[in-house]
């Protein structure tokens, strides 16, 4: 049965059961799971029409959470994402053996951001790992700005609708390349 609530450890629950659940971020709401269930991240894919070969973002509430999933770095790489976290700013970086197919598509690397915003903060440091972090909305559409319009839009097929407040950002996070700086959204 889906729900919609403020309830932080509710979505929690769902996630380590494996379930997906809809989560406001620091511009749009974020439709994710856990990274490692397999089922959990094709249930995105799917709801979100999007193709596998594209890859997803992770989120996390720390570095250390997603420092296991990349190749090591040229010290002045991961200062450069550094600078920009925590917040809203996603780096794309070589990945290690750990990092799963089905997170980074057709892609040697993975797309990573550590937040700020105080729900996901929550929820990572609940769950002790990152999530998959896209965004709330069937691919190349307009993102609902509300969890009443997702709840519409997915209805049962979202476990659990976190209806908290976003961030103060407009959109969705900037997407940099870790080794060049190179903006590729």
């Amino acid at each position: 049965m889906t729900t919609m609530g403020t309830s932080i450890a509710h979505a929690v629950t769902a996630i380590r059961q494996g379930g997906v659940v809809i989560y406001p971020t620091e511009g749009v709401f974020g439709i994710g799971c856990d990274y490692r269930v397999k089922q959990s991240v094709q249930r995105i894919l799917k709801l979100k029409e999007r193709s596998v070969n594209k890859g997803l973002v992770l989120i996390a509430s720390h570095i250390q959470q997603i420092l296991p999933l990349v190749q090591p770095l040229k010290r002045e790489h991961l200062a450069r994402a550094l600078k920009t976290w925590p917040g809203h700013h996603t780096w794309v970086f070589p990945t290690s053996p750990l990092t799963p197919k089905w997170i980074t598509g057709d892609f040697d690397s993975v797309a990573l951001r550590v937040s700020d915003h105080p729900v996901v903060k929550s929820l990572c440091d609940e769950l002790g790992h990152a999530l998959v972090s896209t965004s709330a909305n069937i691919s190349n559409q307009p993102t609902p700005n509300n969890c009443k319009e997702l709840q519409e839009l997915w209805q049962n097929e979202v476990n659990y609708y976190l209806d908290l407040p976003l961030g103060s950002a407009t959109g969705p996070s900037t997407i940099r390349l870790v080794d060049s700086g190179e903006v590729i959204r």
